[in-house]
């Protein structure tokens, strides 16, 4: 299909600089979605712990890449994730792998956004979850629009987070405050 590709672009899919592109974009392609290959209790591998912590976990400033659904065009950005634990907790590291999970999919960032979060309330049931996504989108970058630093930014709250105005407010408070 990219040899085809190739060929519709006016270009000669045997000259030398060309002829391995179709096997390095499949390879390419094979990795930018690996998310859905992977199962989220392998991902996790049995770091859910009893623990009784009632107080914000945060991580934040999650690096992610991804590929829109719509033109398979890179978006990439940072998430910031917290829950309010109710009995359990998750290995903070679990966080970006789970960030990584539904990033590595052909996406739209609102629906990231979203499994992000119903999937850690899902696997820990917390008082609460909240995840913010920022996101640079090339499909917007770079056509239509071409506006290189308009940046997307979505949220998914439940529980206390977006029952309780306070919560919400001290979470997006402290992913807004600067690192050391």
């Amino acid at each position: 299909m990219v040899h085809e590709m190739l060929s519709y672009l006016g270009e000669d899919p045997e000259r030398t600089g060309l002829q391995d592109t179709p096997k390095r974009v499949r390879k390419a392609l094979e990795y930018f979605t690996r998310g859905y290959h992977q199962n989220i209790n392998d991902v996790l591998n049995n770091a859910i712990f009893e623990e009784e912590c009632d107080e914000m976990v945060i991580v934040r400033n999650i690096d992610f890449f991804s590929l829109c659904e719509h033109h398979m065009l890179p978006f990439y950005g940072k998430a910031h994730v917290a829950y309010i634990p109710n009995g359990k907790i998750v290995g903070l590291s679990k966080i970006p792998r789970l960030v990584e999970v539904f990033s590595r999919r052909l996406q739209i960032q609102e629906r990231m956004t979203q499994q992000i979060a119903r999937t850690l309330n899902d696997l820990i049931h917390p008082k609460g979850v909240g995840v913010v996504v920022n996101g640079f989108h090339l499909c917007v970058a770079m056509r239509g629009v071409e506006k290189l630093n308009a940046m997307a930014t979505t949220s998914a709250m439940l529980g206390t987070f977006r029952e309780n105005r306070a919560t919400r407010a001290e979470f997006m408070g402290l992913i807004e405050t600067k690192a050391r």
